[in-house]
């Protein structure tokens, strides 16, 4: 079996208490390698999803009958769209634990795979009702996406509106409620209402987990430049005149030169006068 390479820094101590109990169940050897692998799957799944998804499919490998490695292999495979596999991992999951927290991402797969029909109806089975507040939440947000997927714009606005997103207070799903709430409203043309609620998730938005700022510079019409490209047009601007300039130069130099010989023509005319003058005198 292939091994990845793992860090000397990562021990497998990292991972959450609860995961470490569920590995118990392996020889400790095992249970260390499959902890290492499940820690490079957190480590890389935000910023390189790729790698994270090949640690997962070692973990897989060595110990697909542990709930949380089929989690953590469902969401590697989610993360780089193969909706199929993260769909089969969650499935799995969820039978081997009874939980229902992987309910909303189980249905925005439905969504990924094109079947955002599927994904509503899941919406409208009791297993919603057993979610805490955050899973409803999300559950809400899958719900109004596959709105959008069937054509339903009116609808998915409809779907958003809800007490969690009239609250004041700040949860770590509000800033994502409140973003796409104002998506939808642009998505239907109520561009004002729109500007409030991105301002509103902005606000909200402690971690920087949406692109609210520049979706409202956008409603607002500032246009950003790119950095590179205006280093480029600063390196072009300094060298087009340069290039323009150089002919000119030269023909400034020639004329100077032509000046310089005409000058002396009148000298070497009076130095050959003065010698055919002297001349005459000897003679």
């Amino acid at each position: 079996m292939k091994r990845l390479p793992i860090p000397e820094d990562v021990t497998g101590e990292e991972i959450d208490k609860d995961v470490r109990q569920e590995l118990l169940s392996l020889p400790k050897t095992l249970a260390e390698d499959v902890a290492k692998n499940l820690v490079m799957v957190a480590k890389l799944l935000d910023e390189e999803p790729e790698r994270a998804y090949q640690y997962s499919r070692v973990a897989l490998r060595l110990a697909s009958r542990v709930a949380a490695v089929r989690e953590a292999a469902g969401f590697a495979s989610y993360a780089v769209a193969k909706y199929s596999e993260a769909l089969a991992e969650f499935r799995a999951a969820r039978r081997m634990t009874g939980n229902n927290d992987l309910w909303p991402v189980m249905a925005d797969c439905e969504r990924g795979m094109g079947r955002p029909e599927r994904a509503l109806t899941m919406a409208g089975e009791p297993e919603v009702q057993k979610l805490d507040r955050a899973g409803q939440v999300e559950m809400r947000l899958v719900a109004a996406g596959a709105r959008r997927d069937m054509g339903q714009a009116d609808a998915a606005v409809v779907t958003l509106q809800s007490p969690e997103l009239a609250s004041h207070s700040v949860q770590p799903w509000t800033a994502r409620l409140r973003y796409a709430y104002a998506d939808a409203l642009l998505a239907v043309g109520r561009e004002g209402e729109a500007r409030e609620w991105f301002a509103k998730a902005l606000e909200a938005d402690q971690g920087g987990t949406t692109d609210a700022s520049d979706r409202l510079a956008e409603l607002d019409g500032v246009e950003f430049v790119d950095a590179l490209d205006a280093d480029e047009d600063v390196e072009e601007a300094v060298e087009t005149p340069e290039a323009d300039e150089a002919p000119e130069t030269a023909e400034i130099a020639e004329t100077a030169e032509d000046d310089a010989t005409q000058a002396d023509a009148p000298q070497d005319d009076a130095e050959d006068t003065a010698d055919t003058a002297a001349d005459s005198d000897r003679g």
